[in-house]
């Protein structure tokens, strides 16, 4: 049975949803259309005129926004439950400073938690200065055994996880603490936004930044819009993470690299909880100044792909193929014109057909779409986990055309919506760089689990589904 969103709650509809008819809209991550009964109708009057008031109101905000065709957003009288702050530290001194410095303004307790810093002394005259609590531990066990401790530690309703490195913005928890007003809620993310310098590193870290999950909200589930949600920052129930926890330990401490918060995210969701990302909330994030340490984190993070692909499977493909709009570009590739016309034909026919009688959700629009996705993911595939193949087929004259468009393709299409933040030439070789380090993390993650499921290309059928 469904459990409603709770009274008082209201929705925002997906920017991407559209409006079929009286009684269906196409959008939602992934895409499906999704049809009203009578009832739903009546429910979705309630939910365009105000809150949620009644229970069938209730179910059809929460399956309109588990779907991704709606955003909840929560009442503002809503009371803000108890937080703690868990800062995990190794060293960092400075960085730390400027975090504490911006906690402090909020007022909410904070326990920093000790890595087996190389300098403690300096830890420990921050957190006395901040009014901290610090726990030491003896020995390093990574971020994710310094945030189990933290959590431990902690004895409020919620945690706002924060790494050392971030400068929250003021008020920031109590902004996502608001959405703790529905109790199926385990975790809200704010956007977290670099702060780098103004060199071509820096510049291209602001153009591309990881961490940043976009200017829009969302419901965060495996094999949708937005995945997952960095513990950089990020606000949780605690009685959720004790829920999840694995021989008594939250984060999995033997992801001691990088794929902690991934992980975690996942197992909640599987767990039935529901996890939110609210990007009108900002935490800074201070990063790199050089492109050894950009590449150097990109590599770090490749190497948790293969435990990740162990533990979840099938939920970390590094290409999704879908079989008309990859018969396109192959033939397009292969510079068959008329063959490629025939594939995205026979794709817009297809998928008409699955729509089976529904007003039509704009299909060319969507296979074009569709189309372009496959061509750049095949490009990045290519540079980040096939670059010798690409290599060796570059030699033959005949596919030269093929490989400068799967290489150079897609971070051109990129930096147009970049533009104004770094050159074309500067961003392409910067692009490039980041693909080859994160993938040569994936492939050394992947030798050393002895596996071959990170590299997998995944191919599935149906690009959007009905849902009543």
């Amino acid at each position: 049975m469904t459990t409603p969103l709770p009274a008082g709650f209201r929705i925002a509809l997906d920017r991407g949803a559209k409006q079929l008819s009286d009684g269906s809209w196409f959008g939602g991550s992934p895409a499906r259309i999704f049809r009203l009964t009578p009832a739903g109708r009546t429910a979705w009057t309630e939910l365009t005129t105000g809150p949620v008031s009644s229970r069938a109101g209730g179910v059809l905000a929460r399956r309109l926004t588990d779907a991704g065709l709606a955003h909840p957003r929560p009442p503002t009288s809503a009371q803000a439950p108890d937080v703690t702050v868990v800062i995990p530290v190794h060293d960092r001194v400075e960085k730390l400073t400027h975090c504490l410095a911006a906690l402090a303004e909020d007022g909410h307790p904070t326990i920093l938690v000790d890595d087996a810093s190389r300098d403690p002394g300096s830890v420990a005259d921050a957190a006395k200065r901040f009014g901290a609590r610090l726990v030491v531990r003896p020995v390093n066990g990574g971020p994710a055994a310094a945030r189990n401790t933290g959590i431990h530690a902690a004895g409020t309703e919620l945690v706002a996880f924060v790494d050392s490195d971030c400068v929250p913005s003021p008020g920031w928890i109590a902004e996502l603490a608001r959405h703790f007003a529905d109790p199926l809620v385990a975790a809200v993310a704010p956007r977290i936004v670099p702060v780098s310098s103004d060199s071509w590193a820096g510049r291209y870290t602001r153009a591309t930044f990881g961490l940043d999950l976009g200017d829009y909200p969302a419901a965060v589930a495996p094999d949708t819009r937005v995945a997952w949600a960095p513990t950089a920052a990020l606000v949780v129930r605690k009685a959720a993470l004790l829920d999840v926890a694995r021989d008594g330990d939250v984060l999995d401490p033997t992801l001691s690299v990088a794929g902690e918060d991934v992980d975690l995210v996942w197992r909640l969701h599987e767990a039935g909880w529901r996890i939110r990302y609210d990007p009108t909330v900002h935490v800074r994030h201070l990063e790199p100044e050089t492109w050894q340490g950009l590449l150097h984190r990109r590599f770090r993070y490749g190497t948790s792909a293969a435990p990740l692909a162990l533990r979840h499977p099938g939920k970390v493909p590094p290409l999704v193929l879908f079989p008309w709009p990859t018969a396109t570009v192959a033939a397009a590739l292969a510079r068959r014109p008329a063959l490629a016309a025939a594939a995205y034909a026979c794709s817009v026919l297809s998928t008409l057909r699955a729509v089976n009688g529904q007003p039509n959700p704009g299909v060319g629009r969507v296979m074009r779409d569709a189309t372009l996705q496959t061509w750049q993911g095949i490009g990045r595939y290519g540079t980040q986990y096939a670059l010798p193949a690409v290599a060796a087929l570059a030699v033959c004259k005949k596919w030269r055309p093929a490989v400068a468009s799967l290489v150079f393709g897609p971070p051109l299409v990129e930096w147009l919506r970049h533009r104004r933040t770094l050159d074309p030439v500067r961003f392409v070789l910067g692009r490039l760089a980041d693909d080859v380090a994160y993938g040569a993390g994936v492939w050394a993650g992947s030798v050393a689990h002895r596996t071959t499921t990170a590299l997998a290309p995944q191919i599935r059928w149906r690009l959007f589904r009905r849902t009543r």
